[in-house]
């Protein structure tokens, strides 16, 4: 009885240890949403400007017409980047991303060009049919956001100014309300007359007309690279919120489950001690009795 007492001392004491791993994860995981989040919100005013910049480039409603473009007659080359996640403990993060990238571009019968930014997605993509040009390691904090876009602009661009009529997606995973994510997909090229229709009629801020400095095309090259950077990295951004919040929804489950398993030992440990005091209390009582009783001549 004394081992199997100790025994489950033991294992109650391991218990109590998890979950204070468990508590541990999930304050860096709700750190970590945080974190993310509040980059895009910083981001929010950067993208608020180059969309006023693009809006003074584009106020000629024929001529932004002209430069966005029109779709191609043909079919388009698609390029996709998909932004998943590298470490465990997050449910079907992955498997959920994959399956909406597949069924988002299943209808397309052209060139498919996938990169993939986890090594994890990439070998779902890889599952469900697709072969990914490119892997990426997912960024690990909000400094390394930037540099991963840099990375994704530079394989990506020459495609794009190689087939001008090719097509640009992302998806990936956004938080939701709670610790839930939702699977979103987003085109970014090519830029449609609707898409520069919206930015011209931006209304200006303040009474002082804008004016732009240099040549048109050039201004309005460099603004659309600044355009793809925000649209980039606040995808990789919300991927790493979503990540980090199905992780915390896991953590949380995990505790919810420790904390029913060490309730269930308790009672287990007690009953058991109960028992071990009864039996003794017995022994102790039959010795006495034992003892008691008159000998015998």
């Amino acid at each position: 009885m004394s081992d199997t007492l100790a025994s489950l001392r033991h294992t109650i004491s391991g218990a109590g240890e998890l979950k204070s791993v468990v508590r541990s994860m999930k304050a860096l995981a709700a750190s970590s949403i945080g974190q993310y989040e509040k980059s895009v919100l910083a981001l929010a005013d950067y993208d608020r400007t180059v969309e006023l910049a693009l809006a003074v480039c584009l106020r000629n409603r024929e001529t932004a017409a002209l430069e966005a473009g029109r779709p191609s007659a043909g079919a388009p080359v698609v390029t996709a980047v998909v932004f998943g996640s590298d470490q465990g403990l997050v449910g079907q993060f992955n498997d959920v991303l994959a399956d909406s990238v597949a069924k988002s571009l299943d209808p397309y019968s052209s060139e498919k060009r996938v990169w993939a930014v986890g090594d994890r997605i990439h070998s779902r993509l890889e599952d469900a049919g697709f072969q990914p040009e490119g892997l990426f390691a997912v960024p690990t904090s909000v400094s390394a956001v930037a540099r991963l876009v840099g990375q994704l602009i530079v394989v990506t661009q020459p495609h794009h100014e190689k087939h001008e009529d090719s097509q640009l997606y992302l998806f990936h995973n956004r938080p939701t309300s709670g610790a839930a994510y939702e699977p979103v997909s987003e085109r970014l090229l090519p830029l449609d007359t609707r898409w520069a229709l919206r930015l011209a009629r931006l209304p200006w801020p303040t009474r002082n007309l804008p004016e732009l400095i240099g040549g048109r095309a050039q201004t309005l090259r460099a603004l659309v690279g600044e355009y793809l950077f925000v649209s980039l990295f606040k995808a990789c951004a919300l991927s790493l919120a979503a990540e980090n919040a199905s992780r915390l929804a896991a953590m949380q489950r995990a505790e919810k489950n420790i904390d029913e398993l060490v309730g269930d030992l308790n009672q287990r440990f007690r009953r058991l001690r109960q028992t071990t005091i009864d039996e003794e209390l017995f022994d102790v009582l039959s010795g006495y009795e034992s003892l008691s009783k008159p000998k015998s001549r």
